[in-house]
């Protein structure tokens, strides 16, 4: 068995696409999903499963949410090891923080390529402070802008090829994979 991290996008968001975590959480087990945790209610899961790619395991679960929810929900999943090296690797670590500021992750569906200028995006609100090929690390000023827009922004940009998490979220999450 492997341990999975699985990020479910545009879930029980402004009463839209409406997914009870109790009916997730059970969806999984009866796959042969173990130890099945979920994290707040925005489609963070913990699981085990067989030695898979992220990439089967995402395919697998993207078909079973469809089929039982009857809307596509697009899933991205990352292994334990992968999510504890994004900790490890924590780019905000040179960031002052305060109250105003929000740090976020966004997990990209697919590949981006090594030379991508997203400057473009950038406000005087909202920053990009890393990119590499499957996360964008941005830190927004809640005092100069909303997240709401900043997030918009990037959706458009990407498609909605993306799916994004407060920073405070993953380290609740390896907090988890450690335990």
């Amino acid at each position: 068995m492997k341990t999975y991290v699985a990020f479910l996008r545009g879930i029980n968001v402004g009463g839209h696409h409406k997914v009870p975590m109790k009916d997730l959480k059970c969806l999984l087990e009866k796959n042969n999903y173990k130890n099945v945790t979920t994290l707040l209610n925005s489609g963070n899961i913990i699981f085990d499963g067989d030695e898979a790619s992220a990439e089967e395991i995402q395919q697998q679960l993207s078909c079973m949410l469809e089929e039982k929810f009857g809307f596509s929900i697009p899933t991205l999943v990352k292994t334990k090891n992968e999510i504890i090296t994004i900790l490890e690797h924590n780019p905000f670590l040179s960031v002052s923080l305060n109250k105003d500021l929000k740090l976020y992750v966004s997990f990209v569906f697919d590949p981006l390529p090594k030379k991508i200028n997203l400057k473009d995006l950038e406000t005087e609100s909202f920053k990009i402070i890393k990119i590499n090929s499957r996360e964008i690390y941005s830190v927004l000023n809640n005092t100069k802008g909303k997240t709401t827009k900043a997030m918009e922004n990037m959706d458009r940009h990407f498609n909605k090829s993306l799916t994004t998490r407060n920073w405070n979220t993953i380290v609740r999450i390896g907090k988890k994979l450690r335990d």
